[in-house]
């Protein structure tokens, strides 16, 4: 397993509600798996100008002294809005050819919202936080153009979210000229100057996925959460293996309860988790004080940082 742990780069000072914060720090994803079983290296374009807009976008909410839950959401959405990645506008493509998408959000105090198979917002993460702020909610399927209208967010025809490539890819994976790639995901997590934890994760699922089927991303505690004080988690990978095993959760219980650090409680839930469900993956994570962590069992992660003062990616 490849991990990647990255220290506070700020003392921690004192926070809201008087909570030691070592913050701001940001990190985010673009999904773990075969780089080769996603779009061809030579129509991708460019995955690392990506990840740093994404980057950017989170920082410069940080840096003006806006909350963890505003990056997360700022950087996903950067996200979703490229078409090179599993998220958003270019998503991967149910069996039917449509694009069913899932969100998530959670804060550390312990909210959460998310929406599955979300057809008509522009962006799904917007969508999950309008879950957590404007409903009583946690989980909406389906939302319909008139609700998502009626949050406030831009709407789109379903047929925004496809494009020519992720066309091209469903034919050859139905063809079986290509193996269907059951990674993809997008997501981030941060730390405040305030002390405040977020996560996010946004997906379009499974190339070729049964039309209905909702994987980890949307689900709390399988592929996103986030304690205060603790740690915020986005995961990535074969999504049912991370349900299953309750991946999120359960590296944030090791983290509570066996008092070891975030790169032991991820690299002993992949073992006890992943390992024998023979799945792949990868997580981001950060601490309550500001420590980053950046993991995969996979052959390889779309992932990068921000430290408070540098930002690096890695493709």
């Amino acid at each position: 397993m490849q991990i990647l742990t990255v220290p506070p780069r700020v003392e921690p000072s004192r926070g809201r509600g008087d909570v030691a914060a070592g913050g701001p720090a940001l990190a985010v994803h673009g999904g773990a798996g075969a780089r080769r079983t996603e779009l061809s290296l030579e129509q991708s374009g460019d995955y690392e100008s990506g990840l740093r807009a994404a980057l950017d976008a989170g920082a410069a909410v940080l840096q003006e002294g806006g909350s963890a839950l505003d990056a997360v959401c700022a950087a996903v959405a950067q996200l979703e809005d490229d078409p090179l990645f599993n998220a958003g506008r270019g998503a991967s493509l149910t069996a039917a050819g449509t694009a069913e998408l899932d969100a998530s959000v959670m804060t550390g105090e312990g909210r959460a919202g998310a929406v599955a198979v979300s057809r008509h917002a522009r962006n799904p993460v917007f969508a999950a936080r309008a879950v957590l702020e404007r409903t009583e909610h946690v989980l909406i399927v389906s939302p319909g153009e008139e609700v998502v209208r009626g949050w406030g967010l831009a709407t789109v025809e379903p047929g925004y979210f496809v494009t020519d490539q992720r066309r091209r890819q469903l034919e050859d994976v139905l063809a079986r000229r290509q193996v269907a790639s059951r990674s993809g995901t997008v997501g981030a997590v941060a730390l405040d100057r305030d002390g405040r934890l977020a996560a996010a994760t946004s997906t379009g699922g499974m190339v070729g996925q049964d039309v209905g089927r909702v994987g980890d991303s949307p689900i709390i505690g399988a592929g996103t959460f986030a304690r205060a004080r603790t740690v915020a988690l986005s995961c990535t990978g074969d999504g049912e293996a991370y349900v299953e095993g309750a991946v999120a959760h359960e590296i944030d219980a090791r983290l509570r309860h066996t008092g070891c650090s975030l790169e032991e409680a991820l690299a002993g839930t992949y073992a006890d988790e992943l390992d024998r469900r023979a799945a792949t993956g990868g997580t981001i994570g950060v601490t309550g004080d500001g420590e980053l962590v950046l993991g995969y069992n996979s052959e390889g992660m779309f992932r990068g940082y921000w430290d408070g003062q540098e930002s690096r990616v890695f493709t």
